[in-house]
This record gives structure tokens, C-alpha cells and sequence, in this order.
């Protein structure tokens, strides 16, 4: 915590420890006590965020933007911020070079990196200075990619990339604020390219797949909701439970994440008998499951799309990742979606936004499936049986309101008293004491109804 000193002479300063438990003073000179208040909050979020790598919020960036020179190199010498002209002379190169060095990521983050700076590079130049680019500046770089005909999911994975790099250079001290900031990524799912593969597509598909191995590969992506090739490669016939009938699968993807670098997956009764087939067909001390992976995995697509064609079918969007996707719609439907996360190695909320598929199927589920018999009990409700309805009205007790509003002679002539007149369809609007009154009217006329009913007819409001 800061703290504020006032010298004799009326002056103050700010007092705070550093990370290095060194004593630290900025001298504020003759100020009033509430701008020293002030000022030592902002020292404290200076010190907060410097500690924890956390960006700084737009107050604090815009106050210190604004902080005159000479009090801004007093807080550049307490280590607090960087120099204004260090900030001036970092290019963009120097950014990306130094985002792309300190990275902790699996290859194909990397690459997906590597498309968003080229992008910043592409439009930007590297030799710009990072402190000179404007959010106005952003926002034209956004929508040049979004008019290079690029998916809207690809847009928003590079918006997200570019704020995350930003993000960095506000940690390392480098800029007070991102001008990506404010910069909105959109949704990085793309249910266009969502495809449902049926079982009858996977009969045709694995009918035409040249060995035991290609329908290994396909079985455990669409039954057992695999990452193909990342998960398969690892898989060995130790991580078989066959009296579970469960498959430990370790997940490279998430391996970074607590709790997330391995987990359990039911065997299904699609992928037994594919297992079995593979062990019997396996090398004696074999431990792979599918030993042609590690060679292979980069023709996965070119072969599966051959399969494809040749089971007389058509090539989807994400070839392999909709057989996953599909796995996913068929668990969430059959056990609780946590379970089905849980098996698949993510979040109910990533299932929702990236595999889960509504399908034909689920409307037929609320609607019943059942339109023609819809459509009886539809044309049965236009055209009673006259004699059906007859004796329903003898058989049963009529309301209050059935009976009041029955069609006889005198309740015909009550309501053409206050029915259509020569104005039109619209009928004129009665008031309710009149529409009550000749109610009552027609009530006390009834010789088979009651003292006591009439006195509860006469009663009924009218709203």
C-alpha cells in the first residue's frame, strides 16, 4: 500500500515498497491533499498491474497518457512505467518477434499465430511504431481481413489473437493501453460448416475403407469422439479397459490445462468390435493401436475423402471434425451434457458453441412426428358430427356460460338489440351493463332453472 509524507515545507510525496521490497518516493511538490489522495490511488494500480501482468483499465491508461513529461519520467524511475521514447521506438516487428518467441504453445496454435501476424505485417508494415497505432487504425485492419473473403469464425480467431498480442505488450510495459481494446471478435464458431454424420453415412463409410486401421480412425472420431490425429497417435492397447469397457485417452491439446491432460471414454458397442478386430490383427508386443498414424496422419484427409466419394457420398465441411461433432450431438442426447464435456475433454459451454447440432430428428421429437394424425384431429375439430354433438350435449352438464349463450329464440333477439347495426361488420361496442342486463333477462326467463340458479346467474361479471 501507498501512503502519502508531507514535508515541512508544505510539499508531498508517495511512498510504496517495490517488488523488491525497496523503498520507493515520488515527489508531488505543493499540491492539495486530495489531488496527493489522488495520486497515490493511481500508484497503486500502477504497482498492482506491474506485479501481476494485468492490463491497465482505459482510466489509468488515459490518465497516464495524459501525465505531464516530467511527472511521467518520475514514475519511469520508480519502475513503474516505461520511458515514452522506448514506447516510440518498439516497431511492430519487435512485438510480434518477442509474442511469437515467449509463446507456450502446440504447433498448430503456433501456425494459427503465425496466419493473425502476418495479417498485422501484411496491412500495419513492421517497422510502424506500436505507440502510434490508434484504434481507428484497428478498426481498419479488421475490416480489410473481414473483406478478404475470409470465414467469419477465421476473422474472429485473428481479432482474438491480435488483442491477446496487444494484451502482451501492455504487460511487458511496452504501450499504457491496446488500441484493440474495444475491438469485438465475434463468435469463432461457424454453424454453417456443421455437418451430422448419420449412422447409415458410417455403414457406407466404413464398408469402403481399405483396412482394419482406416476404420479404426473413423470409428473412434465418430463413437468415441476422439481428436484425430492428435489423440489416436498416443493411443496404445494399455489404455484399454476391456472389463469397463472404458478408453484412457491423453489429450496433447489440453495437456497445459489442469486436469484436462487425460481422460476416461466409454467404449460404445460401435467401437468394440473395431478394437477387437485391431487386436487380433495386432504385431505380438504391439503397443500402438493405430501403428500407421505417426507416418501417415498428414494424408488422413486426402484418403478419408476418397472414402468417401467411393461410399457414394459427398464430401462435408471439417471432414474429421464433424465425426467428432456428431459424437457429440448423439451423448448429449442420451446422457447429462456434463458427462458427455467430460468424455470429450471440454466445457458444456465449448460443446454448445462448436460441436453441438440441431438436427431434423429434434423437431420430430416435440412435434411427435405424427402429421397426418395432426391433421385428422385438425379436419375432425372443422366438421363435428351433428349427431355426435347432439348427444354430447345431452350427456353432459352445460356451464354457466354455455347455457347463457345458447342460440334460441330469445337470446337471438336479446343480442340483436345490441348487435350490428348499419355500420358494418365492426360491431358497435355494448357496455357491460347493458350486455349483463339482457343476460339477466333472458336467465329470469327460463322456467326450468331454479330461484337459487338464477340468483348465481344473475351474479356472473362481465369484463
Amino acid at each position: 500500500m501507498a501512503s502519502i509524507s508531507r514535508d515541512a515545507n508544505g510539499t508531498k510525496r508517495v511512498l510504496f515498497t517495490d517488488d523488491q521490497g525497496k523503498r520507493r518516493t515520488i515527489r508531488l511538490g505543493l499540491v492539495s491533499t486530495k489531488a496527493a489522495e489522488s495520486f497515490k490511488l493511481r500508484v497503486e494500480a500502477l504497482r498492482t498491474a506491474r506485479t501481476t501482468g494485468t492490463p491497465l483499465d482505459g482510466e489509468l491508461s488515459a490518465w497516464l497518457r495524459d501525465l505531464p513529461d516530467s511527472m511521467h519520467t518520475r514514475l519511469v524511475g520508480v519502475g513503474l512505467v516505461e520511458s515514452r521514447e522506448s514506447a516510440a521506438t518498439i516497431s511492430l516487428d519487435n512485438l510480434l518477434h518477442q509474442f511469437d518467441a515467449t509463446a507456450i504453445v502446440k504447433d498448430g496454435t503456433r501456425a494459427a499465430y503465425r496466419q493473425t501476424t502476418g495479417s498485422l505485417r501484411d496491412y500495419f508494415g513492421g517497422q510502424v511504431p506500436i505507440a502510434k497505432l490508434t484504434t481507428a487504425d484497428a478498426d481498419g485492419w479488421r475490416k480489410s481481413i473481414s473483406e478478404s473473403k475470409l470465414a467469419v469464425a477465421t476473422v474472429a480467431k485473428r481479432v482474438h489473437v491480435a488483442k491477446a498480442i496487444f494484451n502482451k505488450a501492455i504487460k511487458w510495459g511496452m504501450i499504457p493501453k491496446s488500441p484493440f481494446a474495444d475491438l469485438r471478435a465475434g463468435m469463432q464458431s461457424n454453424q454453417e460448416r456443421a455437418f451430422y454424420v448419420t449412422r447409415e453415412m458410417m455403414t457406407a463409410i466404413l464398408a469402403e475403407c481399405p483396412d482394419d486401421q482406416w476404420r479404426g480412425i473413423l470409428t473412434l472420431c465418430r463413437y468415441a469422439g476422439l481428436r484425430c490425429p492428435s489423440e489416436l497417435v498416443g493411443l496404445k492397447w494399455s489404455d484399454v479397459n476391456w472389463e469397463l469397457s472404458r478408453l484412457t485417452v491423453r489429450s496433447p491439446k489440453t495437456a497445459g490445462h489442469e486436469g484436462h491432460a487425460m481422460r476416461f471414454v466409454p467404449i460404445s458397442q460401435e467401437v468394440m468390435p473395431i478394437l477387437q478386430a485391431l487386436f487380433d490383427d495386432a504385431e505380438p508386443g504391439a503397443e500402438a493401436i493405430i501403428p500407421r498414424l505417426p507416418n501417415s496422419s498428414a494424408n488422413l484427409r486426402t484418403t478419408f475423402t476418397k472414402i468417401i466419394i467411393r461410399a457414394g457420398l459427398k464430401p462435408w465441411p471439417r471432414l474429421i471434425q464433424n465425426l467428432r461433432a456428431s459424437c457429440a450431438t448423439d451423448w448429449v442426447e442420451r446422457v447429462p451434457a456434463h458427462s458427455a464435456a467430460r468424455w470429450l475433454g471440454h466445457s458444456p459451454m465449448i460443446a454448445a458453441q462448436h460441436y453441438l447440432q440441431v438436427r431434423d430428428a429434434h423437431f420430430d421429437l416435440v412435434t411427435g412426428g405424427a402429421k397426418s394424425g395432426a391433421l385428422n384431429v385438425q379436419n375432425a375439430a372443422k366438421h363435428p358430427s351433428a349427431h355426435g354433438r347432439a348427444e354430447s350435449l345431452k350427456q353432459s352438464n352445460v356451464s354457466c356460460f354455455s347455457d347463457a349463450l345458447r342460440t334460441d329464440t330469445k337470446v337471438r333477439s336479446s343480442t340483436q338489440k345490441l348487435g350490428m347495426g348499419g355500420g358494418g361488420f365492426e360491431p358497435p361496442k355494448a357496455k357491460p351493463a347493458d350486455l349483463q342486463s339482457a343476460l339477466v333477462d333472458h336467465l329470469s326467463n327460463r322456467p326450468e332453472m331454479s330461484c337459487k340458479r338464477r340468483r348465481e346467474r344473475s351474479n356472473i361479471p362481465f369484463l
